[in-house]
């Protein structure tokens, strides 16, 4: 039931995730083209690109936490677990404590943040596009980063069987 439930989930947010970072930095690439050509092709620059850039970097960084977390892709000190490879797994999930941890401050904060934005009614200087808008990304990063935890948890408590047909006997 939970193992069903957390491939459906993930499915969500691996679609979320791949679709949205892969348009969003489509958009990033071919606006920053646009400048280029623009800037040394015709001695002609615009101000806006720089900015939108700059939102979609933010976007791929934190939205690309979970999808990191998925793929078991953090920074990882493991000096300690290769001199006593005993404490791997009990180091492991500390480490998943604290990132589960992290997660929830992150949610909580950027709610904060994000109402803060919608209160005083900021927005990005060219663009105009209301600071609100960018700082929910704090808080998908939260509740990303969380779910992929609890999935990166789940899958080392509960550890897929090799799947390998019938071996041949010689």
């Amino acid at each position: 039931m939970i193992e069903k439930s957390l491939k459906t989930i993930d499915k969500l947010f691996s679609f979320f995730e791949d679709w949205t970072l892969f348009i969003t930095t489509m958009v990033a690439l071919v606006t920053l083209f646009i400048e280029v050509v623009l800037r040394y092709g015709f001695n002609k620059s615009l101000g806006w690109p720089d900015e939108l850039v700059r939102e979609v970097i933010m976007y791929t960084t934190f939205i690309g936490c979970g999808a990191a977390i998925k793929n078991r892709s953090m920074i990882v000190i493991d000096a300690l677990p290769q001199v006593v490879p005993r404490l791997k797994r009990p180091l492991l999930f500390v480490s998943h404590a604290f990132t589960l941890f992290f997660s929830v401050f992150i949610f909580y904060y950027g709610i904060r943040n994000t109402a803060l934005q919608i209160r005083t009614h900021q927005s990005t200087i060219i663009l105009e596009i209301p600071l609100w808008i960018i700082f929910t990304f704090l808080p998908m990063m939260g509740v990303g980063m969380f779910f992929r935890t609890l999935q990166v948890i789940w899958e080392d408590l509960h550890p897929k069987l090799e799947e390998e047909g019938p071996k041949k006997s010689d």
